[in-house]
């Protein structure tokens, strides 16, 4: 299956690197590019590609704006954020707000087409490295919120079971179904139900925000 891709990043040089290293893979079609966040809400309605490679630094409508519009009006496009920035706070907030990703620009090109693949296919994928800037973004807030906070995350946690819980700790360390499955030792199948549970329970949409919630709500081990 072809995997379609926009880009938007407003410097030239690297939207064309980009380009030439990911039309080398048979299985990626570059539909189009854009050079800013305005152009590039506009051409991602036009082409309605599979992954949107969106850098964060962008004149005009940054691209945490054009994040919050791309994931409104075109919830089955896996938005990706491809960027120089390495702050927790940029990281966070990208994926409160539907990213399905978080890749630096310094990424491997193999680790990159990787990580394509993986967010087609409906996988959260962020560069190593920024899993524990997350970890401590979401934690600092938690000891500073007392009480409060820890009961608000245990009583909307609870309806979770054992065997959910488990693979919540799959979901936080960003591995697939078929990775969780064979460190639990069950179905591929069965662990693709209970995630789709797991959304439900929570009233989440995706695995990234249940990755999130469970380390804001100290649920990541």
């Amino acid at each position: 299956m072809t995997i379609r891709i926009l880009l938007i990043d407003d410097h030239t040089l690297f939207r064309s690197g980009i380009r030439a290293l990911l039309q080398r893979q048979a299985d990626f079609e570059i539909v189009d590019e854009a050079a800013d966040g305005v152009e590039g809400i506009k051409r991602a309605k036009q082409h309605r590609p599979d992954v949107i490679l969106l850098d964060l630094n962008m004149p005009g409508l940054s691209g945490l704006e054009a994040l919050h519009l791309l994931v409104e009006d075109l919830p089955d496009s896996a938005v990706v954020v491809l960027t120089v920035s390495e702050e927790a706070d940029e990281l966070a907030t990208a994926l409160r707000s539907g990213a399905r990703g978080y890749l630096l620009k310094n990424i491997e090109t193999e680790a990159l087409t990787s990580a394509i693949r993986r967010a087609a296919a409906g996988e959260p994928v962020i560069s190593e490295g920024m899993t524990a800037k997350l970890v401590q973004q979401f934690r600092a807030p938690n000891i500073a919120s007392g009480a409060a906070r820890g009961h608000e995350g245990s009583q909307r946690s609870a309806p979770l079971t054992v065997r959910e819980r488990d693979i919540v700790q799959g979901l936080v360390r960003g591995e697939s179904n078929k990775e969780i499955a064979r460190e639990l030792g069950v179905a591929e199948s069965t662990v693709k139900i209970h995630v789709q549970n797991i959304l439900k329970k929570l009233n989440l949409a995706s695995r990234v925000q249940v990755a999130v919630y469970a380390v804001e709500h100290g649920l990541a081990g």
